[in-house]
């Protein structure tokens, strides 16, 4: 079925506004970037944080509103896996671009920044972006009208935020080998008596006095 005239004109004015605010977006990631900067985190660290976090949020707020607006007609639910993948094959090209492009996009932004943030693996992602495609299409099948609930787009909805991660992955992976090869640092070296005493830091700061006796 071609999708309303409405509707693709919906998605062309969010893709329009989504777009016009990206420098706002980049400012906003700059200003965090500045920010951690400022407290002493690595220039690279910071920059990374504060692109993955802003990256996440602008790829993913104007998917999910044109996912949580009304179409006009009434609700239909599809809980057989793959039928709606079946019947898309014999649609309209355009229509088949649009439904796999918009179902494997909605949280791809998501899969494929928060590993850059934060240390997560794939599985994780495929689990949660499974439980967000769940949320979203009982969102859609209680508080819209209009929407195809479809256990089809949930699955292509955690299949595109797994395929990002997987995009992503050879720079998460090294931002974590990053942190994991970080060396711990030095002992501190106390003389008393003629020995040398090796104390951590955290021995250090409650008083070298009480490490010396020991």
């Amino acid at each position: 079925m071609i999708a309303p005239l409405a509707v693709n004109a919906l998605e062309a004015n969010t893709l329009y506004i989504t777009f016009a605010l990206l420098p706002l977006a980049f400012a906003a990631a700059w200003a965090l970037a500045a920010r951690r900067i400022r407290s002493g985190r690595p220039r690279r660290d910071a920059w990374l944080d504060s692109l993955a976090e802003v990256g996440a949020v602008v790829g993913s707020v104007p998917l999910l509103f044109l996912g949580l607006t009304s179409r006009e007609g009434a609700n239909a639910l599809q809980l057989v896996p793959l039928v709606d993948l079946a019947d898309l094959a014999a649609a309209e090209p355009r229509v088949i671009v649009e439904q796999l492009a918009g179902n494997l996009l909605v949280f791809a932004a998501a899969g494929f920044f928060l590993p850059l943030r934060f240390r997560i693996g794939l599985g994780a992602i495929a689990i949660g972006a499974a439980a967000a495609a769940v949320t979203l299409e009982v969102l859609q099948y209680t508080l819209l009208t209009g929407r195809v609930v479809s256990v089809d787009d949930a699955l292509m909805n955690a299949l595109g935020a797994v395929l990002a991660a997987l995009a992503s992955r050879p720079w998460w992976r090294r931002s974590r080998a990053r942190a994991v090869a970080e060396p711990e640092p030095e002992p501190t070296v106390l003389r008393s008596a003629g020995r040398d005493w090796r104390v951590t830091s955290f021995e250090v700061s409650r008083g070298t006095d009480r490490a010396a006796r020991c």
